[in-house]
């Protein structure tokens, strides 16, 4: 049983900061990405930023220089530091990893509750 808990959502003004974590519990045989997206014009989910089990990173352009994406040496958490947070910055942020859960089975998405993060002053 396989579950992403995330925390760390809030409300703060404009140029503040917040540190979003999401870990996985119980057993997990393989986790080999992890990354935040949030509700987005146009789109369901749109990508913030991704870190991959090599350690490559992705941000999109919108978060870039302010948003830092890090995962710990199991692999199992991932955070997500958010500086200088602007009102459009304002979302549900989700947590979606790509885990492997037992070795019979195949790598399939589990995505997070959901924190709130809203930036406003």
């Amino acid at each position: 049983h396989v579950q992403l808990v995330e925390s760390g959502g809030g409300f703060v003004q404009p140029g503040g900061a917040l540190r979003l974590s999401c870990a996985a519990s119980g057993s997990a045989f393989g986790i080999i990405d992890l990354g935040w997206y949030r509700p987005a014009p146009g789109k369901q989910r749109e990508l913030v930023a991704r870190i991959t089990s090599g350690g490559s990173t992705y941000y999109d352009d919108s978060v870039k220089g302010r948003f830092t994406i890090s995962r710990d040496n199991a692999g199992n958490t991932v955070i997500l530091q958010m500086n200088s947070l602007k009102p459009e910055d304002t979302a549900v942020y989700y947590c979606k990893a790509n885990i492997k859960p037992r070795i019979y089975y195949p790598y399939q998405d589990y995505w997070g509750q959901g924190t709130q993060v809203t930036v406003s002053s």
